[in-house]
């Protein structure tokens, strides 16, 4: 069975299902590109990864990562292996001294878990072939728009100090608070790039 190392190439909520997102990954060396519906969970800790944001207590995945390193496991690689019926099947290849385990997994679990672990990510050809779109820059749809968030600030950050915007960081971290977060980020590395 043949596999194709993919990347995340984006994020959005999903237009389609209530309270979910679409997880898009595509090709290494090509233009198909593979939408996966994922919950807010999991949406969101794919996010925070993708951002760098640390939280200020440990996500489920970042549990299963200090839990892994704790005992010598090492994760090598998710595969996306299956899809049935719109789900998408996975599984986490982990090694732990001699012995390689395949763990069953949620697509949107094992991608987070590759994610913080710097590991490749996979499908099969045959997935590709089922459920990929084909883009190309002519092609390609507008970039997703986020969803607003009722809750989101809508402060004009240009007018606040760093010293203070580096502070509002960490309180919406620690409050989990994450697209707040990531935003004021995005301020301060506009600011770094002027």
């Amino acid at each position: 069975m043949k596999k194709i190392k993919i990347k995340i190439a984006g994020l959005s909520y999903s237009q389609t299902r209530s309270g979910a997102y679409a997880l898009i990954l595509e090709e290494d060396d090509g233009s198909r590109r593979l939408p996966v519906i994922i919950g807010t969970a999991e949406a969101q800790s794919i996010a925070i990864q993708l951002e760098n944001l640390k939280p200020y207590r440990p996500l489920t995945h970042d549990l299963f990562v200090s839990m892994a390193n704790s005992f010598h496991i090492e994760v090598l690689e998710v595969n996306i292996i299956r899809l049935e019926e719109g789900i998408f099947y996975s599984e986490i290849v982990c090694k732990r001294e001699h012995a390689v385990i395949k763990i069953d997994s949620r697509t949107s679990d094992a991608v987070a878990i590759a994610l913080r672990f710097h590991a490749p990510i996979y499908v099969t050809e045959d997935i590709m072939n089922k459920a990929a779109m084909i883009f190309d820059d002519e092609t390609a749809p507008p970039p997703p728009e986020k969803k607003p968030d009722k809750n989101s600030d809508k402060t004009d950050f240009t007018e606040i100090t760093e010293k203070k915007l580096k502070k509002m960081m960490q309180d919406a971290i620690e409050n989990e608070e994450y697209e707040k977060a990531s935003v004021i980020r995005d301020e301060l590395k506009r600011r770094e790039n002027k």
